[in-house]
């Protein structure tokens, strides 16, 4: 078993740039490994992670640098991977934490665990690739609850949504996830390798390319005054309008004939 850990103690583990490409190196090594199974990923310090590092998201964005590009590559990359992975979540687990939770096979919480995906708090439209896969995991109702509520929900609520399989004690999921890791380990790993890409062509439906360019492309003021409220510790001041295009809100709907 391979245990990889986010320690950013000083944001909760937020995500910079630094650790993503991190996080990428290190997978291509253990995947090399003909010795490590099984991936467990985890955070210190009683938290998973607290999402991407909103610091470093505005300095990129100055920068013209799309780090949530890269926050989803590294996403990509995690749920590619061809040998079995565990998230072993304690505490928050949100935003750009959910992208790579979601991306590994299995998830254990502890009973203090808090998920949540909450871009609508900063105006920035979540990638298209998790959406789809928070779509396969939960079904599209639960799915809406959480993007357009932004609110966080308890480790049991997790559980009934069929965001994580299991619950434990506080304090216990470590040891709960190496458990299931040696578990996993003693299986054929070429019955596990094939089952997981299998497994994930069946439940693959992608969002097709039109919406992806549409949202990703269209320029989007409520991120930059999302980040901005963020930092400033107060609440933003969106727009209220959507692209163009979509219906802003308030306006008049069409008649139906």
């Amino acid at each position: 078993m391979a245990t990889v850990t986010m320690d950013h103690l000083a944001r909760r583990n937020a995500l910079t740039t630094a650790m993503l490409h991190q996080l990428e190196d290190i997978l291509t090594t253990v995947q090399s490994d003909r010795s490590i199974r099984i991936v467990v990923l985890t955070g210190a310090g009683g938290d998973f992670s607290a999402g991407m590092d909103i610091r470093s998201l505005r300095s990129a964005r100055e920068r013209g640098v799309e780090l949530e590009h890269r926050m989803t590559d590294a996403e990509e990359r995690l749920a590619a991977f061809p040998k079995p992975t565990v998230a072993a979540v304690e505490g928050y687990c949100v935003g750009g934490g959910m992208q790579l939770a979601l991306a590994c096979d299995l998830r254990l919480a502890s009973e203090c665990a808090r998920f949540g995906v909450t871009p609508a708090k900063l105006g920035i439209a979540y990638p298209p690739r998790t959406v789809a896969r928070l779509v396969r995991t939960l079904g599209p109702a639960a799915a809406k609850r959480l993007v357009f509520t932004a609110e966080l929900i308890d480790a049991d609520t997790a559980l009934r949504m069929g965001l994580v399989d299991e619950v434990t004690p506080s304090g216990g999921v470590a040891a709960r996830a190496t458990e299931l890791a040696h578990l996993v380990s003693t299986r054929s790993a070429i019955s596990l390798a094939a089952a997981k890409e299998m497994i994930d062509a069946a439940g693959g439906h992608d969002i097709d390319q039109a919406v992806t360019r549409r949202w990703s492309q269209e320029a989007n003021p409520d991120a930059a005054e999302g980040i901005d409220a963020f930092l400033a510790g107060r609440a933003p001041r969106f727009s209220g309008d959507g692209p163009a295009g979509t219906q802003p809100a308030g306006s008049a709907l069409p008649r139906l004939r």
